[in-house]
């Protein structure tokens, strides 16, 4: 295939699902719709489970000093908690505590809440396309990198919804 007609495919592509990520975003005035990106990115990834804040760091692209202002702010709000590393007490490990569950799981409630007011517009062959189409991409990443999971692998993997 002709390599100028991927790039502007990928250009479309790309300009689509930024479009589709807008239009699934649900407006609202809940904490976590006031939180700013990074503190945001951090609690999507700890709805997955504890973390160190060292891998928190890397899996996010911030030095470890700005993860220590991320942690101390999102402690401020009482949304995460520092806890030692059962394996090693020197390392300190970030978890959601009680109240940023809440505001992860209603975040994600109200995401998904939005994708069914949408998929209920298409038809079942549409919902199925729609899917497969999803599931071809998951795997093409799954090709390019070993941190993406391949689209059987989605149900196990933790979600992280921003």
């Amino acid at each position: 295939m002709d390599d100028s007609l991927i790039l502007e495919q990928a250009h479309a592509m790309a300009s689509m699902m930024l479009s589709l990520m807008r239009q699934l975003a649900v407006p609202d005035d809940s904490l976590a719709a006031r939180l700013p990106l990074a503190q945001l990115k951090v609690c999507a990834v700890l709805s997955g489970g504890t973390r160190s804040m060292s891998s928190l760091g890397r899996e996010l692209g911030v030095s470890l000093s700005a993860m220590t202002q991320i942690a101390d702010r999102l402690e401020l709000a009482r949304l995460v908690r520092r806890i030692p590393d059962p394996t090693d007490r020197r390392v300190k490990c970030l978890e959601l505590t009680p109240r940023g569950q809440r505001t992860m799981r209603r975040r994600q409630e109200a995401r998904a809440r939005r994708v069914v007011e949408i998929l209920g517009r298409l038809s079942a062959d549409e919902r199925a396309g729609a899917l497969a189409t999803f599931e071809t991409l998951l795997d093409a990443c799954a090709a390019t990198s070993d941190d993406t999971p391949a689209a059987e692998d989605i149900g196990s993997a933790p979600r992280v919804i921003l």
